[in-house]
């Protein structure tokens, strides 16, 4: 199979801590469009791998590419310039600044052939905003005091942080920790919403939430792949149901 198929390909990725192997050899694949979701027990390399692809953390071995250029030795942010956007499990917004200065801070600046002394319209980045407070659902927000905003909407003021940056690859890691049901349910139709031009990597544990969202499920186990596939068939499968989905 050939890699220029795919937004992400990850071969023979492997990183050690210490004589132990948190990811060990991992093949991943993902193509342009795809909402994938990675699940598995504690300790399975999940956010490792997360790490690993946004620059966090350095391979001790293996290639990862990104629109079929090599970017293991490129530094975090050159990494978020590319298209990687990467939101972790606690929430980081600006608690005292409004949901649209939360948006606007978060606007790529100096992206232009010009660097950072372009002038770039304020109607660029006011429309921007405005079109991602839409796409998060806070639109009648805009003017709130981020701090006051309930956690699922923080959640998604953060996600509109990193839409803001318009990344080709989205990765989320628990994105629905601590959310009431009918949050969670928007946060299913949000994810639904913004992959429909980039990519997604979601970390999750909660099945029912799973099975809503993905289009396809990689399960991890000691730093491996243990099944991948949709998650009726991953489901069945005697070895995730074991080590996994038994417990």
């Amino acid at each position: 199979m050939s890699n220029t198929d795919f937004l992400l390909a990850i071969e023979d990725l492997t990183v050690s801590f210490d004589g132990f192997k948190a990811i060990d050899s991992l093949n991943l694949y993902i193509e342009s469009g795809e909402l994938r979701v990675v699940i598995g027990p504690n300790g399975a390399g999940k956010t490792t791998l997360l790490d690993l692809i946004c620059g966090k953390t350095r391979e001790t071995a293996g290639s990862i590419k990104f629109r079929n250029e090599e970017i293991t030795k490129l530094a975090e942010f050159r990494r978020v310039r590319k298209g990687i956007g990467r939101k972790f499990q606690t929430p980081s917004i600006y608690e005292n600044l409004t949901v649209a200065q939360n948006l606007e801070v978060s606007f790529p600046r100096g992206r232009s052939v010009f660097g950072a002394l372009a002038y770039r319209a304020d109607d660029e980045v006011t429309d921007r905003v405005c079109a991602v407070a839409e796409e998060i659902g806070l639109a009648a927000s805009l003017d709130l005091e981020a701090g006051l905003l309930s956690h699922g909407q923080k959640q998604w003021l953060e996600i509109g942080m990193l839409l803001m940056q318009d990344p080709e690859l989205l990765m989320l890691d628990e994105p629905i920790a601590g959310m009431s049901v009918r949050e969670r349910e928007l946060t299913a139709e949000l994810l639904d919403r913004i992959c429909r031009n980039r990519s997604m990597i979601v970390i999750e544990h909660d099945m029912a939430f799973v099975e809503r969202i993905a289009h396809k499920v990689t399960v991890m186990h000691q730093g491996k792949i243990l099944a991948e596939g949709p998650m009726a068939q991953v489901q069945a499968d005697p070895r995730v149901i074991d080590v996994y989905l038994g417990h």
